[in-house]
């Protein structure tokens, strides 16, 4: 079966005997009383790579962004979210706003839709949270980080990235042939901005396929979190096999991490060819996450289990910003142009059998997914 669910998009996996040995899994301590010395070591290099003055390590962005909302709370803040943000994110702003944190939504990748909110809000004298995904996976298109940062310094204010989709992905110095620019730092240094203001949330489970997540900024920030963080006291820290994963994955970029990205680049670039060949169209750009756009006459849900009996695995999803389902293909270094071909291929052969034996079930499909959920 040809897979293309996997988000490893630099294809680094870390079998067990890829790792240096481990005694224990955990140390049996909260990360609050004692940091494993591993990750004391891992956090720094986070660092560095990131730009920051300092990174802390936790099990993932779940942990992270429970708390860092409550954390930031020790000033008088107002929480402004991008629209567009993943879930994950959402969650612990709703968690801060149950507790009395004001927030609101702004429209999408909007800077003017921003700064009409902040100059709203002006006079309650709060110091502002801005948050946003660095890179949005369903169109590839970046957010606009320096517009949002310069709205939040004018307000001595923070702007949190949840980087997860960029990192290992993007970075400085992005030219024509390399988009991707090098380093795989993630959206911010692809647009070359840093400072204090700047907090940035990543999950390494994806560019780096490593399970654990890290928050890096100012070194007063980070130090907070650490000292105020609720799950750094009450959960388990990451354990020492994901942070040895982490370690290799940095290795492993420091090496090989613009050839993996060249390679991918090419990659998607071919699968991009080979949908406009069958006359098919895909959102996301150069992102590895390649969403077919509407098909006349075809619905998703039928090609999608037409292309499992050809032996292709694809995402059949809800998009977060419309009501229909969408087909996406994830491409990944560990592909080859002979898999991508295959893929093509099989996407013809899907379509073409879908539009012509089951017209019927495709409009009622479309007509019923038009309807908003509630």
């Amino acid at each position: 079966m040809l897979d293309f669910t996997s988000a490893l998009y630099l294809g680094i996996h870390h079998a067990h005997d890829a790792l240096p040995p481990w005694s224990r899994l955990t140390t049996g301590r909260p990360a609050a009383l004692a940091p494993a010395p591993e990750a004391e070591r891992l956090a720094p290099d986070l660092a560095r790579l990131l730009h920051c003055e300092r990174a802390a390590l936790v099990p993932s962005t779940l942990h992270l962004f429970w708390d860092l909302f409550d954390v930031l709370a020790c000033d008088r803040i107002a929480i402004y979210a991008d629209s567009g943000i993943y879930p994950i994110a959402r969650w612990g702003i709703e968690r801060a706003a149950a507790k009395g944190i004001p927030a609101t939504t702004f429209r999408k990748h909007d800077p003017a839709a921003l700064q009409l909110r902040l100059r709203q809000d002006e006079a309650a004298g709060y110091r502002p949270i801005v948050v946003a995904d660095g890179l949005c996976p369903e169109t590839g298109q970046a957010a606009p980080l320096p517009d949002y940062l310069m709205l939040v310094r004018e307000r001595a204010g923070y702007l949190v990235i949840d980087d997860t989709q960029a990192l290992g992905i993007l970075g400085k110095d992005a030219r024509r042939h390399a988009p991707y620019g090098q380093g795989g730092a993630g959206t911010s240094a692809w647009y070359g901005i840093e400072g204090p203001e700047l907090i940035i949330g990543s999950s390494l489970a994806k560019g780096f396929g490593a399970p654990l997540a890290v928050v890096a900024g100012d070194a007063r920030v980070i130090s907070n979190f650490e000292n105020r963080s609720a799950t750094r006291i009450y959960c388990s820290p990451p354990s020492l096999a994901a942070i040895s994963a982490a370690q290799r994955a940095l290795a492993i970029n420091d090496r090989y991490g613009d050839r993996l990205r060249a390679r991918l680049v090419k990659l998607i670039r071919h699968f991009r060819d080979g949908l406009r060949k069958i006359g098919l169209i895909a959102q996301g750009g150069l992102f590895p996450v390649q969403t077919l756009s509407g098909i006349a006459g075809v619905a998703p849900e039928p090609v999608y289990r037409r292309l499992r009996g050809f032996g292709v695995r694809a995402v059949l999803h809800r998009q977060r910003q419309s009501p229909g389902a969408a087909l996406s293909f994830l491409i990944t270094v560990s592909h080859t142009r002979s898999d991508i071909g295959r893929c093509i291929d099989a996407l013809r052969q899907a379509c073409a059998l879908t539009s012509r034996q089951h017209p019927i079930e495709n409009q009622i499909s479309s007509e019923m997914l038009r309807i908003p959920a509630g």
